[in-house]
């Protein structure tokens, strides 16, 4: 089946004076670093943490995970489409308490983070993480802007569309993931946390391998299609990777699940984790890219800078053509 994939788990065939390998070798706190170019591994790095093979907790980058799963449920009819209002979907789940305006929030605002209450990550985390019910607590935060207006970082809007997920299937998002993403791309998807009614966490926590992670960004740099199959649509790819918002700590753009930028003057797509976690997709380059990082202490987000900068050695390293 892995096939097509190109040999994401031969052996990596780069020189000991690799320039990418020796700026990774310096980069802080750095666990692992894998590059594939034309879906071939060149560079394969482990320094510390459980590996390139093992699975990782990939913190926020489950929020990109979140949104193939959302463009899947869209591709099957399952969801009628990213304006599907969140009341829909919910149903029962959707509080009667509820700030008012929250009837309006769209599936497609929760994945991209601008459904206009306040957010439950920063300082707020605890306390949301330690309700009793995750998808109250977050409807229930006051409204600070308008749905679909600025982006507010908030991992509780990306639990909503879990939810939404769950309630729309009738399944559980683990069984989900494991059927849409981890059969077809032969990936093993371990089972993560869930809030106190069952859900599993949308948008945090996901326990993934680099390996398996890099199967995950080949799949979008391929257009959605592995092994003669239509994973996810090439339409939900470039609605996902079409500004929505904007980050108000980076000014990158952010899409469903996937922040926007350029990389040494290259369009360049990822999902970012606390304390260093990433996926890395540049289709112009021919490029994915994953990194793990040592998240405890936490990390200051200028070290988010150093992978990026690695992400530029290797677009020039690593030519395309």
């Amino acid at each position: 089946m892995m096939a097509v994939l190109v040999g994401l788990l031969s052996s990596s065939a780069w020189a000991s004076s690799d320039p990418v390998r020796e700026q990774a070798l310096t980069t802080d706190r750095l666990h692992s670093l894998l590059v594939l170019h034309q879906g071939q591994p060149v560079l394969e790095l482990e320094r510390e943490g459980p590996g390139l093979a093992a699975p990782a907790n990939i913190k926020s980058v489950s929020k990109t995970v979140l949104s193939m799963l959302g463009g899947i449920a869209i591709d099957r009819g399952l969801i009628d489409s990213v304006d599907t209002p969140l009341i829909e979907l919910l149903g029962e789940r959707f509080p009667d308490n509820a700030t008012p305006g929250a009837e309006t929030i769209t599936f497609g605002q929760a994945l991209s983070m601008q459904i206009g209450l306040g957010s439950t990550s920063g300082r707020h985390y605890g306390r949301w993480v330690q309700s009793d019910n995750w998808v109250r607590h977050a409807l229930t935060r006051p409204m600070v802007d308008e749905p679909g207006g600025r982006m507010i970082y908030s991992t509780g809007s990306t639990h909503l569309a879990a939810a939404a997920l769950v309630e729309a299937s009738g399944r559980d998002l683990v069984g989900l993931a494991r059927d849409w993403l981890g059969e077809p791309l032969d990936i093993r998807i371990p089972n993560w946390m869930t809030d106190p009614q069952g859900i599993h966490f949308g948008g945090n926590e996901m326990q993934l391998s680099p390996h398996a992670l890099a199967r995950l960004g080949e799949l979008y740099r391929l257009g959605g299609r592995i092994n003669g199959q239509q994973v996810v649509s090439s339409e939900w790819i470039e609605q996902s990777w079409r500004a929505n918002g904007r980050s108000p700590w980076t000014g990158d753009d952010y899409g469903f699940g996937w922040f926007i930028t350029e990389v040494d003057g290259v369009k360049t797509y990822y999902g970012r984790g606390f304390g260093g976690q990433a996926l890395f997709v540049v289709p112009e380059a021919e490029l994915t890219i994953v990194v793990t990082s040592n998240p405890n202490p936490p990390s200051a987000g200028w070290r988010f800078r150093q992978l990026l900068d690695l992400v530029a050695r290797a677009i020039v390293h690593y030519p395309s053509g």
